[in-house]
Formats: C-alpha cells, sequence, structure tokens
C-alpha cells in the first residue's frame, strides 16, 4: 500500500494493485452505494480507461483521465473506504475535504505518457462491469510506476502552491 506519511510534490515509485475506474464505472459504483451493495473493490483507483492491448502486450496505451470528471462521485467513495486516487488535474473542495476528513490522498500521473505508464503494467483483469469496455473496472499489477502526491491527507495542494 501506499504509506500514508506522504506530502505534497513527494515523488514516488509505486509497486502494486491498481484499481481502473471512469466516469461510467463511477456511476454504477454509486448505485451499488444506493443498492446497499459493497464496491467490488477496495484500494488504489486509477482514473483511466486503457486502450485495447496491442498483439504482445499486456495492456493498452493508459494514460490518466481528468479527475475532475469523478468529483460528483468521489467524497462518497471516499467516506466508503476509497483513500487513494491517481488522475490528472485538480480536484473540486469537497474532494479535498473528504481527503482530509478520512485520511486519504491524490496522485497525479504524467497525462500524455499514456503509452509509457502501460509498460508498468505486470497484469490486468476486468473485475466489474465488463460490459463497459475500456471504462470496465481493472485490477492492474503494476511496477515503479511514476506517480506525485498532488494532494495529501493533510490539505496540501499542488494545485495552490
Amino acid at each position: 500500500m501506499i504509506p500514508e506519511n506522504l506530502r505534497v510534490g513527494d515523488e514516488i515509485s509505486y509497486t502494486g494493485v491498481i484499481y481502473t475506474a471512469r466516469d461510467a464505472a463511477h456511476k454504477r459504483l454509486i448505485e451499488l452505494l444506493d443498492d446497499g451493495k459493497t464496491l467490488p473493490f477496495d484500494g488504489v483507483v486509477y482514473y483511466a480507461g486503457p486502450c485495447p492491448a496491442p498483439p504482445g502486450k499486456i495492456i493498452g496505451s493508459i494514460g490518466p483521465t481528468t479527475s475532475g470528471r469523478m468529483d460528483s462521485y468521489a467524497p462518497r467513495l471516499i467516506r466508503h473506504g476509497l483513500r487513494v486516487m491517481i488522475g490528472k488535474g485538480n480536484r473540486s473542495q469537497e474532494v479535498v475535504d473528504a481527503i482530509c476528513e478520512c485520511g486519504g490522498m491524490y496522485l497525479a500521473a504524467v497525462g500524455g505518457a499514456g503509452a509509457l505508464l502501460s509498460q508498468c503494467v505486470e497484469k490486468s483483469e476486468i473485475v466489474a462491469f465488463e460490459d463497459l469496455g475500456t471504462e470496465a473496472v481493472r485490477r492492474l499489477t503494476v511496477r515503479d510506476m511514476p506517480l506525485v502526491v498532488a494532494i495529501d491527507s493533510q490539505g496540501g495542494n499542488v494545485y495552490e502552491r
């Protein structure tokens, strides 16, 4: 897991499990909670919808999606256990407040480097909402994924420096 003592601006090289989820998946995640069900994962969520894998590759290009598109869903998901999110771009004050309240963090991945980031993926499997295609929730095992702490649990925000 990602250490909780990281602060805004810290650079990390993450190795472990992450889950992809974009707009359509987030809508369904909220519907699961509305129906009293649990989320199909816990841990780190990467706002990405990978391209189909080219021949001989595990996954296609997997660049970050603009995180603000998930801001209407994120506070509720954070309050239900989501602690670490990866994406690009600033977040709303409601998301920052939920991160601080629940002890989470938001990490930034380099936008425009999806092909490079795909080289960090060692394994990929769909775990929920397969009918969404590229927006299905995937469980990825990654090695040495370069990330920067953009918002920490103390409210530090790289976008407000």
